[in-house]
């Protein structure tokens, strides 16, 4: 679906507000979609992330091209220090981190082992906050005065990150629903190849 030239190009998520008067944004940034990685090539990504968040990061190969068709994908997280969170050389992976402190971390996935095709793979990256955070206005402080509307608010931010993560497992499976598809229709072109070339 996206295609990127080089790691130089690469896309930086930005925080939301820039002013010093708004409250900086607590939501969950999440992003999915597939990219090619070129043979030999690496793609970086760069996501914002508050302190006290939670970064969460899976992927998954969907097709190989060239000869030797090596599936696996070096992937590595880095904080905004450099400082290196995880890594993963599979074909499918997941890498969850507390954020320590804010600013850009890096994600980047590597091709290197596979020097003669690209691979397509499937991203699903993002951040939350258990709560959501909403700042302590006066509004709030009123509100935290009736019990019940305290218990709506205690209700509707456990069924946001129930919502949240209930999604998290949704992308996961759409990934290997698409991996699963390569790979039969892949099986399915050999198969047809093969068969026509014994008939003949």
């Amino acid at each position: 679906m996206l295609s990127l030239i080089g790691p130089a190009k690469s896309p930086k998520t930005e925080p939301l507000s820039g002013s010093s008067e708004q409250p900086l944004f607590r939501g969950a940034d999440r992003y999915d979609f597939a990219i090619v990685v070129p043979a030999g090539g690496t793609e970086c990504f760069w996501q914002f992330a508050h302190q006290s968040g939670y970064f969460y990061f899976s992927y998954e190969v969907q097709r190989t091209s060239g000869i030797g068709n090596d599936r696996h994908i070096l992937a590595t997280a880095n904080d905004p220090n450099g400082l290196q969170m995880g890594t993963s050389q599979d074909v499918r992976g997941q890498m969850n981190f507390p954020t320590k402190e804010t600013g850009f971390y890096q994600l980047c996935l590597s091709n290197r082992l596979n020097h003669f095709g690209f691979v397509q793979v499937y991203l699903n990256f993002g951040v939350f906050y258990e709560g959501f955070d909403l700042q302590n206005s006066p509004d709030t402080e009123r509100k935290k005065i009736n019990d019940t509307l305290e218990a709506i608010e205690e209700s509707t931010r456990k069924l946001q990150a129930h919502v949240f993560h209930m999604w998290r497992f949704y992308n996961f499976a759409r990934m290997r629903k698409a991996a699963d598809y390569f790979i039969l229709q892949s099986n399915y072109n050999y198969v047809n190849w093969w068969s026509l070339a014994q008939s003949l």
